[in-house]
């Protein structure tokens, strides 16, 4: 095989800033409002119509009520994740179930409302069809005891989970659930009614990933923060939409609940317990506010929103670019017999957020070997991920876990995003071919 000459410096994920991003924050900085204001609330609304759709170009603000009060946007995924455990009720005695293959955040959040979390392996080399580190959900049936309030699904990759057999399993222990009492708190009481509302073990999609995925669900196409019960989604720098740092929450409508109420608990949440922001704050006369529980701060701000909105404008062609990367990645890794995550099937579209590969037949080292070649060559690779059991904060054993361990072992995530020239996509497979060719023989 003919080496490579050329020596291209490929970074593994750096975020797509336009011109169209850099002025809307300049204007906004010239607006004199910086922290969370009109830009934040537009680009949740933007962001429910969505989730609703699949478009951006929809004119939220000719329908401003119907738009409102459906998504929240905060400091980051994990923020979100937490909130929307919060409302759940979620607190100390209760149990959350993680898969074993996935992020930190996703099992955090739960430790910070008092939690245990109950890690449940993966599949044998994940999902029979796209190969996504999916959990098994018979072990994750098995997982479910009367102390289980939540169960955490992870969107790997942008690849969407069965979130209708996760649904038919928590349906199906809903017997095992007793709904939380009221403390007599604002947010106890809600939380208990969320409770009755669902009525069973709460399914929480942790869609860090895949903005913009969606499958069949319940014989209908829904994208994602419009299937499961609560949705967190990130927009940190390396996610296909960025706002620097940054999330949102997303919620269903729940019977009897209405959701302005629902939105109000999440910015009394993310703003100390104040009851007015600073935008409300703004008006004559309303200087004064009450304080109604001591939490936390994790509101989004308008230069943050500012990136989002111009991002949002642009969003589906990013994605159909990464799709177009995709192809050549999977034709490579067909000619090298090297596995890859399926990432479009006739029930699931993936947000093609990242390309992991597994290299068959080599060691945890061999694979690490592989990483250093490439780093070598100039080309950034990651590992998605070390399951959380191996980490210390999680008790470093992952012996219960064995296909989470092995899914890991072999695994290499490609660097996969929208500044990558076609040039720059040869030249990554050309490295992986060389590399994968050296440490096969």
């Amino acid at each position: 095989m003919e080496k490579s000459t050329e020596k291209r410096t490929i970074s593994f994920s750096p975020p797509d800033i336009s011109d169209a991003e850099i002025a809307e924050v300049c204007d906004t900085l010239k607006s004199g409002w910086i922290t969370t204001g009109p830009r934040t609330k537009l680009l949740e609304r933007r962001l429910a119509a969505y989730i609703e759709t699949g478009r951006t170009d929809i004119n939220t603000e000719e329908n401003k009520e119907y738009y409102s009060n459906r998504v929240v946007c905060l400091n980051s995924a994990t923020a979100a994740e937490e909130l929307n455990l919060r409302i759940l009720g979620v607190r100390e005695g209760d149990e959350v179930i993680v898969p074993a293959y996935t992020y930190t955040a996703s099992a955090s959040a739960a430790v910070h409302c008092g939690a245990t979390v109950r890690f449940v392996d993966i599949r044998k080399d994940g999902d029979p069809v796209t190969h996504m580190p999916e959990m098994d959900y018979d072990a994750m049936a098995s997982a479910i005891t009367p102390k289980t309030k939540a169960i955490i699904a992870v969107d790997l990759g942008g690849i969407v989970c069965n979130y209708d057999r996760i649904f038919e399993i928590a349906e199906s222990k809903k017997s095992m659930f007793t709904p939380v009492e009221s403390d007599g708190t604002p947010l106890g009481d809600l939380s208990a009614r969320v409770q009755r509302a669902v009525g069973r073990v709460a399914v929480v999609a942790d869609c860090a990933h895949s903005l913009g995925a969606s499958r069949d669900f319940r014989g209908k196409r829904r994208y994602c923060g419009a299937i499961a019960d609560f949705t967190s989604f990130s927009f940190h720098a390396v996610k296909n939409f960025t706002t620097a740092e940054g999330g949102a929450s997303a919620w269903l409508q729940l019977k009897g609940i209405d959701d302005a109420e629902i939105y109000k608990m999440y910015q009394l949440l993310s703003l100390h317990g104040q009851n007015k922001d600073a935008l409300t704050k703004t008006k004559i006369g309303s200087w004064e506010y009450d304080v109604i529980g001591p939490w936390y701060k994790c509101n989004m701000t308008d230069i943050m929103a500012a990136i989002g909105l111009r991002q949002l404008d642009r969003y589906r062609g990013l994605l159909e670019r990464r799709a177009e990367i995709m192809k050549k990645y999977d034709a490579v890794c067909a000619g090298l017999g090297i596995g890859h995550m399926l990432h479009h099937t006739e029930y699931m579209d993936s947000s093609n957020h990242l390309y992991l590969i597994r290299v068959p037949g080599i060691s945890e080292s061999e694979r690490n070997d592989i990483i250093m070649k490439m780093a070598e060559h100039g080309v950034a690779t990651n590992v998605h991920y070390k399951p959380l059991p191996m980490m210390t904060a999680y008790g470093k054993d992952c012996s219960a876990y064995p296909n989470s361990y092995d899914y890991y072992h072999n695994l290499i995530s490609l660097p996969f995003h929208t500044l990558l020239s076609d040039e720059d996509v040869e030249y990554v497979c050309r490295i992986l071919k060389e590399t994968v060719s050296e440490v096969r023989k």
